[in-house]
């Protein structure tokens, strides 16, 4: 079959994926640009680029015919590798916020059952790689009912660290907001984040136990021939879409720590210069622009850290964890 007769790249949904992956690496820049770059901005940015390549790698090893069967093959591989980078790099989020906050025992306990479950993640989707580029070689679907079981494994697997991930950070922000008065901010900024990492919970666990689901129905390799597979196409589609999520988060949490640094230093008997306030002519949605993009100073060893991420700055560090509910957070450009 000629070159030719391949289906046209952006009348596939795998176009569409990949588009979708490179605007919200794009849209990464631009937030980088207002929040500063950080650990936790390189998630999904790296997701986004991850998954916009795996998508176009997908086209040329599953949907066109006048290529050499190894290419292909090598292709399947790396698209397999590049999905994992853009699934599994999703928790990170999570993980680097919770790398600044949790201590001793705690911080050990999540870092053991965090990374026990990636390198089961990371296993299985090796075992699919070497499954699929055998398939490709052999010319048949016979390995098909095995990579869906492999994938049923893989995804409640992410599902299942997304749900550790959220009853730490869960925890954590509970007991903040409970003991106020020793923390360096108010309760609002933390029901924030209590929301936000719920959010986070709802969505990437439905989405991995959606698809664990989905998936066990799959006949065809990549193709949406059936009503169980096009679920599943749909739920990797909202998976594409959850940087954006991260992406708001960044946003909404700068401008959520901005209004209460705010508020914090006008109370406070020795008065700091705020950040600049737009406002519309009705004084009403009031927004924080800071002047010189550096909102709150975190003294530590007498030194100032520059710009951060706003959920880089929960609390003061250099206070070591004495109790449950005291907890600090580092800058997230240093541990």
């Amino acid at each position: 079959m000629s070159i030719s007769s391949d289906p046209v790249y952006f009348e596939l949904s795998w176009s569409i994926l990949s588009t979708i992956g490179i605007g919200n690496f794009l849209f990464g820049l631009l937030v980088c640009t207002i929040t500063s770059f950080s650990q936790i901005s390189a998630i999904p940015l790296i997701t986004s680029a991850a998954g916009a390549t795996a998508n176009g790698l997908c086209y040329y090893a599953f949907y066109t015919q006048g290529y050499p069967v190894k290419g292909k093959a090598v292709a399947s591989a790396f698209a397999d590798l590049f999905w994992l980078v853009q699934e599994a790099g999703l928790s990170f989020y999570s993980y680097v916020i919770l790398s600044h906050v949790l201590r001793n025992r705690r911080w050990h306990v999540f870092a053991s059952l965090f990374w026990t479950i990636m390198v089961i993640i990371s296993a299985l989707r090796i075992t699919i790689t070497i499954t699929r580029v055998r398939s490709i070689l052999d010319g048949g679907s016979l390995y098909q009912k095995v990579i869906d079981n492999l994938h049923i494994g893989y995804f409640v697997s992410i599902a299942t660290v997304e749900c550790i991930n959220a009853y730490f950070l869960l925890t954590v922000f509970a007991s903040a907001k409970s003991s106020s008065l020793k923390a360096a901010i108010k309760a609002d900024p933390f029901r924030y984040l209590m929301r936000s990492a719920e959010v986070r919970l709802a969505l990437l666990a439905v989405i991995g136990v959606m698809r664990a689901i989905t998936y066990s129905f799959q006949t065809t390799a990549q193709s949406a021939t059936n009503v169980a597979s096009q679920l599943d196409r749909f739920a990797y589609t909202m998976e594409c879409l959850f940087p954006v999520v991260m992406l708001i988060d960044m946003l909404a949490s700068r401008l959520v720590f901005t209004d209460q640094a705010c508020t914090s230093s006008s109370r406070s008997q020795t008065p700091r210069i705020c950040p600049k306030q737009l406002t519309s002519n009705t004084n009403e949605g009031l927004y924080s622009v800071p002047p010189n993009d550096q909102i709150v100073e975190i003294h530590r060893s007498g030194n100032i850290i520059g710009r951060t991420s706003s959920q880089e700055r929960i609390l003061e560090s250099g206070v070591s964890q004495r109790t449950a509910s005291e907890i600090e957070l580092e800058g997230i450009n240093g541990r």
